[in-house]
């Protein structure tokens, strides 16, 4: 089995543990708040770093000073600021609509490597990111109406997500080169370790509730939404992702997470009843028409 193959093999499953994560976070939403969630989330994949590596499972590679800032650097975008923002985000939105925002990610991907690599696009492209502009501006006009489900602080919050995870494709794609994924994978999970864990910490100190970062972990659904998020969905997806930056394009990946958005919106209906309103199936699938042109009839005419 080459590389490539398991880059693309790695990539199917990252895009179906991302689809199913936004549904954890809900579950782990209802037994904390957001900010203890990610702490715990970090808390569970920092100790399977340590599990991993105590037993040989991993090597991890000693990085200079200097690099290993650089990671750190990159790490503030992705996880902590990605998953920071989309998490809280998920207050405010459902999983439907976290999908759908989702599903700008190749749209916002070929527009930064337009503005900042000087990347050429084609007329369906350029087309293909006009209407899902549209889109994306229909859903924040109707994100007003709490009743469907979302607000306008919700959407802002998953597109700051999403942008977040676009600065860490372009800007860390030569670093993902210089370095093994596992590596990469557990100084990030170090970050968001540190980081979430001052900020749950530190919020619980300023309000006199420290015993209260501890209580969710008296939940089995708690335990159950931490284990797959910290492990499957921080672990797992970071070391995949970077081994499929080292061995594949950026934009064959963004094309891999179309797929998420369906996931995630079909999780959300099927799994917990969410219901999809007409303004968010307009604006859904304006985002999504705009994502086929770009990553399908687009890419397809820049191959030509």
């Amino acid at each position: 089995m080459n590389k490539k193959f398991r880059a693309y093999a790695g990539l199917i499953l990252m895009t179906l543990i991302i689809g199913f994560s936004f549904l954890f976070v809900k579950m782990g939403q209802t037994c904390a708040n957001s900010y203890d969630l990610l702490a715990h989330r970090f808390n569970a994949a920092f100790l399977a770093v340590l599990l991993l590596k105590a037993f040989g499972v991993i090597k991890i590679e000693k990085t200079g000073r200097k690099e290993w800032l650089k990671i750190v650097g990159v790490s503030l975008f992705y996880p902590v600021m990605c998953f920071g923002f989309q998490t809280v985000g998920l207050e405010y939105a459902s999983t439907s609509q976290a999908g759908i925002i989702l599903a700008l990610l190749p749209i916002l991907t070929l527009f930064a490597g337009a503005l900042f690599l000087k990347e050429k696009t084609s007329v369906w492209q350029k087309a293909g990111i006009a209407v899902s502009v549209a889109g994306l501006i229909f859903l924040f006009a109707s994100g007003s109406n709490q009743s469907e489900g979302t607000s306008v602080a919700g959407t802002v919050l998953l597109l700051l997500s999403v942008v977040s995870m676009v600065v860490y494709y372009m800007i860390g794609k030569k670093l993902m080169q210089s370095h093994d994924s596992m590596t990469l994978t557990s100084i990030m999970v170090f970050s968001g370790f540190i980081i979430f864990n001052v900020l749950a910490v530190g919020r619980h100190a300023f309000l006199g509730t420290l015993s209260d970062y501890f209580k969710p972990l008296a939940h089995v659904n708690f335990l159950i939404s931490i284990v797959y998020l910290g492990v499957l969905s921080s672990v797992l997806t970071s070391f995949l992702s970077n081994y499929a930056l080292i061995h594949i394009s950026t934009t064959q990946i963004s094309v891999f997470n179309n797929l998420i958005p369906l996931i995630a919106i079909a999780a959300g209906v099927l799994l917990l009843g969410e219901h999809v309103s007409a303004a968010q199936i307009t604006g859904g699938t304006a985002v999504l028409t705009g994502v086929v042109l770009v990553v399908g009839i687009g890419y397809k005419q820049r191959k030509q």
